[in-house]
């Protein structure tokens, strides 16, 4: 809009009670959009066209409570899924607009987190111990929240923090201030959860924070952080996480590339990108793809249980997206586009109280004392950034010219050493992530059905895209509506990975027995996968016991029937034979199958049974569909050919 005064505009916004936007996507503008606050129920209410069938522009506060949307459990604060429909879009120069805003510092009181350092070390304990220990999940992110009274005009407060973080925080894909008459929400958030457009679905996992130390990164420093087992296995985790997503909504599965530095000004973060093509409702795309596993943890499901179990409050927005949806003109296939950042690295100022969500992500490796100095480094980058705390220093290599201007330094990226770490984490990840995939149904399996039984570990979704790829024609039922006839009819039922204690007499447990039990009683090709292999195991009179540490997110490399293989383990428990069998009857007082041999593929020192096979069936403890297996399609398809 040519010869608008941004000062005009936005003291017209600080002095006025309409609600307003302000987003910072591409470093050289500030948009400012404003319209009407619907709070709709369902994120298929999200009114993306008016009563005339005309689309329309949104900008949707997700909060984590939609995660009942897909059945899942949560602290149900009521908070509203609230849209604001744009009527009018303005773009500023990025400088104007910070000229025109307020820069005084909004003074906090009474600052602290709610729960203590002692307390949420006591939490991150007992995660481990009773959640990862017990097999729920590989990794959970637990929140706490620092908090603080705000004793200003709560417009010019966002408007004054919006800007700060313009001034202070690089690196952000969105720098955002959304208010509305009762909610701020003001934040630079890192991360794109997902975004769709032109028929491509992008994902951007973003895991493991290195704080920046006094005086700066260097690349000495990132390198160490780099070489971190706990910091490398954590973001291979939630990149499986969001492939299991990206499986789900995506024809083609998803193809990774990466991964990359996210350097912001005192956190840096390793990140991947995934990419992959669909043509469903954007609405859809984000309800499939709820939420990061960044912020929740894996399994999804169980994430969302344990996070209940163990945080006492209710999330908010927190971990939430917010999500633009931008008419794209299309006459064929989705109408909108969209954008949606992960509500992290975000201030909320509701009557007068200032909350800034912090979490950690916890697993098998995880230092209590070292996940406390995690969310303190998260709160300090969100609140130094916003003027509340004193800045720290500007990251400065250590070999940079200080005389030299800021754009004339290079990004830690470019030193060759931290390059070629980078790359080098890609040399344990499977091919077939990384290439493109799309099935065409010409595999060596083509012409045949497959059931897959999902146990509430949506591994299922990146098992059935690579089941499609060797040509079976699949689909994936939840393991609560698995009939008979359907076990009955497939050519081949994939009994599938899922948490918790495959002893339980459980439902669910109880449930995925009778899969195992019926298909191996008939003879019916049947492959069982982690915790259905575990299931299979004891119903052979295998042992069952859980491991010393758990195998959460673990790369190992296993004979598999006389082959080697680099396959990717998650599991807590795990069969046991004596150390050197290979072969045998193992059956129990309830087994199926007494009289035949199986094979099996074991540890030579533990034991630990890694597969089986007899007549009909076949088995496998990982996970072959992991990012890391790198061996992952080849065993697949050998033990499939064994099945069938």
């Amino acid at each position: 809009m040519t010869g608008l005064d941004p000062s005009s505009l936005l003291s017209d916004l600080a002095a006025g009670s309409a609600p307003f936007a302000l987003i910072a996507r591409d470093g050289a503008t500030v948009e400012v959009l404003t319209g009407d606050v619907v709070d709709v129920e369902l994120l298929a209410d999200i009114p993306l066209t008016d009563a005339d069938g005309v689309a329309r522009e949104v900008l949707a506060l997700v909060p984590y409570r939609q995660v009942r949307e897909r059945g899942f459990v949560c602290h149900d604060d009521g908070a509203p899924l609230r849209c604001l429909v744009i009527g009018d879009r303005v773009s500023l120069p990025r400088a104007e607009a910070m000229a025109s805003l307020p820069s005084s510092p909004v003074p906090l009181a009474d600052a602290g987190f709610d729960i203590s350092d002692e307390d949420y070390a006591r939490i991150v304990r007992r995660v481990i111990a009773d959640e990862i220990g017990r097999g729920e999940g590989a990794n959970f992110v637990i929140r706490r929240d620092f908090v603080a009274g705000v004793d200003a005009d709560p417009r010019i407060a966002a408007l004054t923090w919006f800007r700060a973080l313009l001034e202070h925080e690089k690196g952000a894909y969105w720098t955002f201030a959304v208010v509305t008459a009762d909610h701020i929400a003001v934040g630079a958030s890192p991360e794109a959860h997902v975004s769709a457009k032109d028929g491509v679905v992008t994902m951007n996992p973003i895991s493991g924070t290195f704080r920046h130390p006094a005086g700066g990164a260097t690349a000495e420093t990132l390198a160490e952080f780099l070489r971190s087992t706990k910091e490398t296995e954590e973001l291979f985790m939630v990149v499986d996480e969001e492939l299991k997503m990206m499986s789900a909504v995506c024809s083609d599965g998803g193809r990774i590339t990466g991964p990359h530095l996210k350097e912001m000004s005192r956190l840096t973060h390793t990140e991947y990108m995934l990419r992959g093509s669909s043509d469903l409702d954007p609405r859809d795309i984000l309800r499939e793809t709820m939420f990061a596993p960044t912020v929740t943890g894996s399994p999804m499901q169980n994430a969302c249980t344990v996070i209940a179990r163990h945080e006492t409050v209710p999330r908010g927005y927190y971990s939430g997206v917010a999500a633009l949806f931008t008419p794209n003109g299309s006459t064929e296939g989705p109408t909108h586009d969209l954008d949606a950042p992960i509500l992290i690295r975000t201030a909320y100022l509701v009557d007068g109280r200032l909350r800034v969500p912090v979490g950690a992500t916890l697993v098998r490796h995880s230092d209590p004392d070292g996940e406390v100095g995690e969310t303190h480094g998260k709160a300090a980058g969100v609140l130094g950034a916003i003027g509340a705390i004193p800045r720290d220093a500007p990251a400065v290599p250590a070999d940079a010219d200080p005389d030299a201007p800021a754009a004339a330094r290079r990004p830690l990226a470019e030193d060759p050493a931290i390059a070629e770490l980078l790359t080098s984490r890609n040399d344990r990840l499977a091919p077939f992530w990384m290439n493109p995939q799309d099935p065409d149904g010409s595999g060596p399996f083509a012409g045949r059905t497959a059931l897959v039984v999902d146990a509430e570990d949506r591994f299922t979704t990146m098992l059935a895209h690579q089941l499609r790829h060797l040509g079976l024609d699949t689909r994936i039922v939840p393991w609560s509506k698995a009939t008979d006839d359907e076990i009955d009819a497939a050519d081949l039922v994939v009994s599938g990975p899922g948490p918790g204690d495959p002893r339980d007499d459980s439902p669910r447990m109880t449930a995925m027995r009778h899969v195992v039990g019926r298909r191996t009683a008939r003879r019916d090709p049947l492959l069982a996968v982690c915790l259905s292999h575990q299931i299979l195991a004891d119903s052979l009179g295998i042992e069952l016991m859980p491991l010393d540490r758990p195998h959460q997110g673990l790369q190992k490399s296993v004979d598999v029937f006389g082959e080697d293989a680099s396959i990717g383990f998650y599991n807590t428990f795990t069969a046991r034979v004596n150390p050197g069998d290979r072969r045998g009857i193992f059956y129990g007082p309830d087994a199926p199958v007494t009289d035949f041999e199986i094979d099996v593929a074991a540890d030579p020192e533990t034991g630990d049974v890694y597969a089986l096979r007899g007549p009909g069936f076949a088995s496998v403890q990982g996970h072959l569909e992991s990012i890391l297996s790198r061996d992952g399609m080849r065993t697949l398809e050998r033990l499939i050919a064994h099945a069938l």
